[in-house]
């Protein structure tokens, strides 16, 4: 299942009646089956008049009117349109409005994310873990070399194929890449994978993405989150205390050497982490002998 999750500040679901989406036309499209529907979008399995498949992601009616649904959409598919030449990256191929509803439209894969594999202990896992991790830091480190922040890196957003392919999806929060630690003038993302400069809207770079992936390696490796909390408030206490468990006392079976790489992703000083995620594929790719 592909996931489309609002994050951060959901404004953008407050006070609002769901229709109940329904199959058929979609300007040239036909729309056949609801794949998912967050609090920003829905997709759907979509095919064209030539009879090819796509996946079609279109902004919910009722946020048709919502500025800021509007411009985290449309600056999402543009930001896509200039980094999906990527294996790792989910393929894009247009974006519009039709009938006044923004659309984008994508390559399509069986696939499911990575939340969905971790929560029901998916084997998958277990046989491709290690590629899983080096792809989708390429994948990040594909977005920063491409002059962009993610800001929403998290296992929702990474989808993985039976055969262990891996794509990056949901850039609608990315931002340009600053040249140094930049104060944006919103806060969106998932506490749960914001680092603690991000928690406590200090200037942040690229770093906050790397230390997202180490919360999500983590996650994969021990089946735990390493600052826990139910609120932002409590995640950003419990960072501050570093205090964090060392993923082999979780599972016994992680390397030492990747136990070192989840942890300087972990640094709660943005400058003890990686300065680049090139450097965490390098060191990633020593310890898995890949």
């Amino acid at each position: 299942m592909w996931s489309d999750e609002v994050s951060g500040e959901d404004e953008l679901e407050r006070g609002t009646s769901v229709a109940v989406p329904r199959p058929g036309k979609f300007g040239p499209y036909v729309l056949h089956e609801l794949i998912n529907s967050g609090g920003m979008a829905e997709i759907w399995i979509a095919t064209d008049a030539d009879g090819r498949t796509y996946a079609l992601r279109k902004l919910h009616e009722r946020l048709k009117f919502s500025l800021l649904a509007r411009k985290r959409f449309w600056s999402g598919c543009d930001i896509l349109s200039r980094i999906h030449n990527h294996e790792f990256i989910i393929g894009y191929v247009e974006h519009g409005k039709i009938g006044g509803t923004m659309y984008l439209l994508m390559e399509y894969v069986e696939a499911s994310n990575l939340k969905l594999l971790l929560a029901r202990a998916d084997p998958l896992l277990g046989e491709l873990i290690g590629n899983i991790l080096i792809d989708s830091a390429i994948a990040l480190e594909h977005v920063h070399d491409s002059g962009f922040i993610h800001l929403d890196f998290k296992p929702e957003n990474i989808l993985v194929t039976r055969s262990g392919n891996v794509r990056l999806v949901d850039f609608d929060l990315s931002q340009a890449k600053p040249d140094k630690p930049k104060k944006f003038s919103r806060n969106p993302g998932t506490p749960a994978y914001m680092a603690p400069e991000q928690l406590q809207r200090l200037p942040i770079n690229h770093r906050v993405d790397i230390f997202a992936f180490g919360v999500m390696a983590y996650e994969l490796l021990t089946n735990e989150k390493p600052f826990p909390g139910e609120s932002a408030e409590e995640i950003l206490r419990n960072q501050l205390a570093d205090h964090v468990v060392a993923p082999r006392q979780l599972n016994p079976d992680i390397p030492e050497g990747l136990e070192k790489v989840i942890m300087k992703c972990l640094a709660i000083n943005p400058e003890l982490r990686y300065p680049y995620m090139s450097v965490v594929v390098r060191d990633l790719q020593i310890v898995l002998y890949v």
